[in-house]
């Protein structure tokens, strides 16, 4: 069986503002709206920004190899983001050493908890 995620709708209430931070953030590339979306490609994965009016916050992780963790972090913290160590530690500006890797949250515009890390927890 070949399966994959395709795509995954991010809700937010300024889309192309929010698709762009992400972009920044990741070192990745914003191309502009595509029907009512804000795409943002991660690999294989599209990340589709959407103006939605109500939401909770959600949380996304990232798997990423050494390199690109320290370059993410340097981006996040030239830009005087709050990030930290642990869901419940987003503002210690630490980062942890769990399972053999590192790792880090911070937090978007609309409150969703965006976690970088370099080795899987599972």
């Amino acid at each position: 069986m070949t399966l994959a995620i395709d795509h995954t709708i991010i809700p937010s209430h300024d889309q192309e503002n929010a698709a762009r931070f992400i972009a920044k953030m990741f070192g990745l590339s914003y191309d502009g709206k595509w029907s009512h979306f804000s795409p943002v490609k991660v690999g294989e994965l599209s990340l589709d920004f959407d103006n939605r009016e109500n939401f909770e916050p959600h949380h996304y992780a990232f798997l990423a190899a050494d390199e690109d963790f320290d370059a993410i972090l340097g981006r996040v913290q030239e830009e005087g983001i709050p990030y930290g160590s642990g869901p419940f530690n987003q503002e210690d500006m630490q980062i942890n050493h769990l399972h053999g890797g590192r790792g880090f949250y911070f937090r978007d515009q609309d409150g969703h908890s965006w976690e970088v890390i370099t080795h899987t927890y599972v």
